[in-house]
């Protein structure tokens, strides 16, 4: 009989998988303190929470029995992952139950921007009879920008559709031809910017994403468009917002989200008249906290049967002398992969591990989730991969995985090479670890470099042209960014070459613009291994 702990209010509804099986004994305790909750957890098998109670390396400490903890939710800040791995405590989430909830709150959002329906509400009911403030706009015909067309992105541009939108939409990972069984024309970002009507955003908060609407994408944007938030706040510069509806580039904007939750009571969007908000109610709906509850009730079961479970977000079992000889190439995988992830352009189509000399001879294959952790995590947001669901994640986007071992290798024993084919182009980074040293970058395509995956790196291709190295110093210098090392390679006098410049601080876009516009310079990219 196994024995399971829910220490948060989760749906009865949602648990029925779990209380009906015959070999699952259900305990339902809420409120517990962090002592209490140490008190009783060694007696149970799984433990299933929401967000308030605290999975803290103390509690697994004292979860002998403990084999998997459930979240009835996406987000699992409030479990140690670490402390869950060490003890070998598998850690599940629900991340698709609340798609279709989420989906129909942006819409409803919009069609409220569009009605002005809270406006018109708030006076009706105070006694006013105010039909003239309140002109709205039809749905029907205008352009719907979409940025992020994963689960939730995707409903909406359905439902845009049967409303008779013309859909346009940005990501990185959506193949075209799925675009076009959906009707929707991929575009860039920065196009979509332009020419959409409305616009909603679906993508994870990253590096990338954070304020990837901000005061210089306002200020190219229809006048009269509307804007709509229910992903995370900061993707869209709130200040920055607030300016473009007082210029009156924006006519209205929705948001569930804010860059700081709760917002403070003096929050300005409160106050504007043409801002409708509401507190993170995304996910509030009764059918939402029923499906995260059976899909965490359903995967517990097969976990604790020994079958096969999906939504894992901590580190798969592997046999112990395999994991041993593999350990130390697992981060050099991911810098890798997140090394390659910021130097491509496009949608990724393909991802090849090739290994050489002593890993030649034996199965590579707990290498790959880490490879593709570091590649999607750099688009998708650190929260929403992880070494377990890497594969899952690539395999939902249509993205090939390959692996190659070879004896032959070209200079240091044990290598690593990650490839990368997208849309645009292909690239590719080779590694090693140096036992004493630790990992390191040993070529970026055919240029030998020698480089810590640590901190911040400036890639530069540019032609081999003398002066183009001062150029480069001189405008970090003005910039007060410090060079830390530099390397330089070329393919022969006159033609391609590369610098490779690591840097003591993240380097400004504005200095990033100035180096992409001198003549011989290619192509400028920083990427952060942080």
């Amino acid at each position: 009989m196994y024995k399971i702990l829910v220490s948060d209010p989760i749906s009865d509804y949602g648990l029925q998988q779990l209380t009906c099986a015959a070999d699952m004994a259900v305990t339902k305790k809420t409120g517990l303190s962090e002592e209490e909750l140490i008190s009783i957890i060694g007696a149970y098998d799984g433990l299933l929470v929401r967000s308030h109670t605290k999975v803290t390396p103390a509690v697994l400490e004292a979860a002998a029995r403990l084999k998997v903890i459930g979240r009835a939710g996406v987000g699992v800040d409030n479990i140690d992952l670490d402390a869950a791995t060490t003890r070998g405590v598998v850690v599940l989430n629900a991340p698709n139950g609340n798609t279709v909830t989420t989906c129909e709150h942006t819409f409803a959002m919009m069609m409220a921007l569009a009605r002005h329906i809270p406006q018109a509400y708030s006076t009706t009911v105070a006694g006013a009879w105010d039909r003239k403030s309140f002109l709205g706009v039809e749905l029907r015909g205008k352009i719907l920008g979409v940025l992020g067309l994963g689960r939730i992105g995707v409903e909406v541009a359905k439902r845009a559709a049967a409303f008779g939108m013309i859909i346009v939409g940005f990501d990185p990972f959506l193949p075209e031809e799925k675009a076009d069984e959906l009707g929707i024309r991929l575009m860039a970002s920065d196009e979509i910017m332009r020419i959409a009507d409305f616009i909603t955003v679906h993508t994870p908060l990253t590096s990338d994403t954070h304020h990837m609407i901000a005061k210089p994408q306002f200020s190219v944007m229809k006048r009269g468009m509307r804007v709509i938030n229910c992903a995370r706040g900061g993707i869209i510069d709130e200040a920055a917002l607030l300016e473009a509806l007082d210029e009156g580039i924006v006519a209205g904007a929705a948001f569930d989200v804010f860059e700081k939750e709760p917002p403070e009571p003096s929050h300005p969007f409160f106050t504007h008249p043409n801002i409708i908000v509401t507190p993170h109610l995304g996910a509030s709906t009764i059918e939402a906290q029923e499906n995260v509850a059976v899909a965490v009730s359903k995967q517990v079961i097969h976990c604790l049967h020994n079958e096969p479970f999906q939504h894992a977000v901590n580190m798969p079992a592997i046999p112990a002398e395999l994991r041993n000889k593999l350990q130390p190439y697992y981060g050099l995988c991911e810098q890798l992969g997140k090394s390659l992830a910021q130097m491509t352009d496009g949608a990724v189509r393909e991802v090849s591990i090739e290994c050489s000399g002593g890993l030649a001879d034996i199965d590579i294959a707990p290498l790959v989730p880490y490879a593709l952790k570091g590649i999607l995590s750099h688009h998708l947001g650190p929260e929403q991969i992880n070494v377990v669901n890497a594969l899952y994640r690539a395999k939902e986007r249509g993205i090939q995985v390959k692996t190659s071992t070879s004896f032959m290798i070209q200079g240091m024993t044990d290598e690593i090479t990650i490839r990368l084919k997208t849309t645009m182009e292909e690239r590719w980074v080779t590694g090693t670890v140096l036992a004493g040293v630790g990992e390191r970058l040993i070529r970026i395509g055919p240029y030998p470099v020698e480089l810590k995956a640590e901190g911040y790196i400036l890639l530069i291709s540019q032609l081999d042209q003398p002066g183009i190295i001062g150029r480069v110093g001189m405008l970090l210098g003005e910039s007060g960014v410090n060079i830390a090392t530099m390397q330089v390679g070329r393919t022969e006098i006159g033609g391609s070459a590369v610098m490779i410049l690591k840097v003591d601080k993240r380097v400004p876009g504005q200095v990033i613009d100035a180096l992409s516009a001198v003549p011989a310079i290619k192509r400028v990219r920083e990427i952060s291994f942080d």
